[in-house]
């Protein structure tokens, strides 16, 4: 474990994913000197703005221990909280202990004065003195009651295997704490329901359908229900019992943007409109979770990362860059960027597929290079992002595999569908807008985005091939 002093002290928290889903690590700034050290164990805006739930804790407790070897838990909770140590050194030991795929999930980390963790309802908390005097220090959102039913699992269950720095057999242990059952005897704590409404704007698009159909019991609106354009429409909407919006609504004519009518469309729905639905999530509370473009980069680099520079060059480009800024003050939100959406509907692939069954040879441009996204696969990313409590912030979600040109793509989607690859004539981009009339965007010539922040929660986005195959084939069965 570093402990403070050792190294350049960060200017915020850090907020780390574990295995558990929503069990965080929180890196806390220790300022120290030789007087001692200085932290702020809770920051509300600091922590919330890292990635930690704004989990409005109520009561501060703190366990004075006495030798090293005190062993205490493991205790799931009817309530979040924030673990840290005030004084010495804790091992600490987490177990899932809701219902769900992860159940009986360890996790184990130690703790000194640098380091806490934020511990979500269900999850059993537990831990050992390291030190002789370790101060345990736990921050929750409810109010303790000797009526609260806790879920309790056994320190020494062989089947989590729980590896103890100091033995439990020399270990300080209540006798209550040693006569808890073990996991295959423990009822899981249900999943609880989420408190609010889960709103999808643009529920009629290709990816609202797809978020409609990852989360049955969202409630999707179009624009009928609650116009973008309209900032007024937005203030005035009534968000009461709103836990998370995710807005799937945008202009996204990228050319026709390019025109004066077209300009203040794209300007409207992706930065105007956007803007007025952050306020509303700061006003009211609500989780928003938006969606980004490869547009908001000019396409120079190999591989762009979330925390690059935004550098647009088209107007539809501009005007989601400006929602990327107005969405990033949101305290809770998921800005997720993406490339290349294919769907339910009209989109490049679908049209290649016409084209090819059709007998028409496409020019296409073999210069843009990009990966593609699904957007089932975009939905799972969302609600794996939701589910889990992952740190707030951006995050790239697209296939994995390797990038491919435009022309590329359709000649891999001509041979999957039966038809000669050789079909599909390659140009250039300059050669491709040549023959256009009407307003044309210019486009990055690189959309790879990097996905490296995403698969560290532990989600794993479809292989470009397999995702187009799937897709495909789902296409002659319908």
């Amino acid at each position: 474990m570093t402990t403070s002093g050792s190294r350049p002290a960060p200017q915020g928290p850090g907020v780390r994913a574990t295995p558990i889903p929503g069990l965080l690590v929180v890196d806390l700034v220790v300022h120290g000197d030789a007087r001692g050290w200085f932290k702020e164990n809770w920051q509300r805006v600091k922590m919330v703005a890292a990635g930690l739930p704004d989990f409005e804790p109520v009561q501060h407790s703190v366990a004075a221990n006495g030798p090293a070897g005190v062993t205490r838990g493991v205790h799931a909770e009817p309530w979040d909280k924030l673990v840290s140590v005030a004084a010495g050194r804790v091992f600490g030991a987490w177990v899932d202990l809701r219902e769900g795929p992860t159940f009986g999930t360890p996790f184990t980390l130690e703790l000194d004065e640098s380091v806490a963790v934020f511990v979500p309802e269900g999850v059993g908390n537990s831990y050992q003195t390291l030190t002789e005097g370790a101060v345990y220090s736990y921050l929750v959102n409810d109010h303790w009651s000797p009526e609260a039913t806790y879920t309790m699992l056994n320190l020494a269950d062989p089947t989590v295997g729980i590896d103890w720095p100091i033995p439990l057999a020399e270990a300080v242990v209540s006798d209550k704490d040693q006569a808890h059952p073990t996991l295959d005897q423990v009822t899981p704590v249900p999943q609880a329901k989420t408190s609010g409404r889960v709103v999808v704007l643009g529920a009629g698009g290709q990816l609202g359908r797809a978020l409609l159909e990852a989360l049955p019991d969202a409630e999707g609106l179009g624009r009928e229900d609650l116009d973008l354009t309209d900032p007024g429409a937005v203030e005035s909407f009534d968000f009461t019992g709103v836990e998370a919006v995710i807005n799937a609504a945008a202009y996204t004519a990228v050319d026709q943007a390019e025109s004066p009518e077209g300009r203040r469309s794209a300007w409207a729905a992706n930065a105007t409109g956007v803007a007025a639905l952050a306020r509303a999530a700061v006003v009211h509370g609500f989780r928003l979770v938006h969606y980004s473009s490869d547009y908001v980069f000019d396409g120079t680099k190999d591989v762009f990362a979330e925390d690059d520079p935004l550098c647009p060059v088209s107007v539809y480009g501009a005007s989601k860059a400006a929602g990327d800024l107005a969405v990033s003050v949101v305290p809770r939100h998921y800005l997720v960027r993406t490339s290349w959406v294919v769907g339910e509907g009209k989109n490049f692939v679908s049209t290649m597929t016409d084209l090819a069954e059709r007998g028409v040879d496409p020019r296409v441009v073999d210069d843009q290079v990009g990966r593609l996204t699904f957007t089932t696969d975009l939905a799972a990313a969302t609600t794996h992002l939701l589910d889990t409590g992952a740190p707030y912030g951006t995050y790239d979600v697209t296939s994995t595999g390797d990038p491919v040109s435009w022309a590329g793509l359709t000649r891999t989607v001509f041979e999957l569908t039966g038809h000669d690859p050789g079909r599909v004539t390659p140009v250039t981009t300059a050669e491709y807008m040549a023959g256009v009339t009407g307003p044309v965007a210019p486009r990055p010539a690189r959309s790879v985005l990097d996905l490296d922040k995403i698969q560290e929660t532990g989600f794993d986005p479809v292989d470009q091939l397999t995702g187009l195959t799937t897709y495909l084939d789902g296409k002659k069965d319908s």
